[in-house]
């Protein structure tokens, strides 16, 4: 059994909820997994309680709400505080324990289309049923988990420094995949919220699946350590704690030995200097993308 890593979160979005694949991740010294309310047609946390009650103490557990069930089964966004407090009071009940923390799951999708007065009220006083739920014992904290932070930023810019309470983590996207105006958009998040960089979350590391075509163009090498030699997947999960700087990585998998994998991975070497010349490549493409943008308005 491998001694205990915090940097590897088994993610169960798209994993299945078995036993088998818990007990892989507690002898790989995988400590943490993170679920979400409306998980597996919003049975998640039930499955994980009926599978394997014994095990959930063994793993800092998180969890997000945000997502409920709507007409024609579809899944409704809210950030109604009633709505989340149900969502948490039922999320401890069913776990049989309190989550270790608990994210407020894709805010943007209420906030993006407010004026920014309104978005940041709403954030305010979502903010404010977490903080609660963290006081009455529903879970020991809580983070924001977005996949498109600027509405969020945007937001929490408008609340301003003393009116929104601050979250203990912050999930977003990580990996060679995000795009610039991301990446620069989640850094503000993290420097306005407060949140370092031990207390971000990664996600989606491999933007899907290492199936897709891309996998097989991207040359990752010089983003290596010199003598590193490894696979397309592992570099690309390793990297994903530097790009964005993050401390933690959410993954999904159905297979121990990509678990296995993953694992390994963590003891690579990266070339910093090649991470930041690479950052300002994108940090560079995106002003003049922009710049061209506005350019062909005026002449328009």
């Amino acid at each position: 059994m491998r001694q205990p890593d915090t940097r590897i979160v088994l993610g169960l979005h798209r994993s299945r909820h078995e036993r088998g694949l818990l007990e892989s991740a507690l002898d790989l010294g995988i400590r943490t997994i993170d679920t979400a309310f409306n998980y597996a047609g919003f049975r998640s946390h039930a499955i994980l309680f009926q599978t394997a009650a014994d095990l959930l103490p063994c793993f800092f557990v998180s969890t997000k709400v945000g997502f409920f069930p709507g007409a024609g089964g579809r899944n409704d966004h809210s950030l109604e505080p009633g709505r989340l407090q149900d969502a948490l009071e039922t999320t401890a009940a069913t776990l049989g324990q309190a989550p270790d923390v608990v994210f407020l799951h894709n805010p943007e999708r209420s906030l993006g289309d407010l004026e920014p007065a309104h978005a940041a009220d709403h954030l305010a006083a979502a903010a404010g049923v977490l903080t609660d739920a963290v006081a009455a014992g529903l879970c020991r904290s809580w983070g924001i988990s977005t996949w498109n932070p600027q509405p969020v930023l945007a937001a929490a810019i408008a609340v301003g420094p003393r009116g929104l309470v601050r979250p203990w983590c912050l999930m977003h996207r990580a990996g060679i995949l995000v795009p610039a105006r991301v990446l620069d958009a989640i850094d503000d998040l993290a420097g306005c919220l407060e949140v370092e960089t031990e207390r971000r979350w990664g996600m989606s590391p491999f933007g899907g699946d290492t199936g897709d075509s891309v996998w097989r163009t991207l040359a990752l090498r010089p983003f290596m350590a010199a003598g590193e030699e490894c696979s397309t997947a592992a570099a690309a999960f390793r990297l994903a704690f530097a790009l964005p700087p993050v401390g933690r990585v959410a993954v999904g998998t159905n297979r121990p030995e990509h678990l296995a994998d993953l694992v390994r991975a963590l003891d690579l070497g990266v070339d910093g200097h090649n991470v930041e010349r690479y950052r300002d490549m994108l940090a560079r493409r995106q002003a003049h993308a922009v710049a061209g943008s506005r350019g062909g308005v005026a002449a328009g």
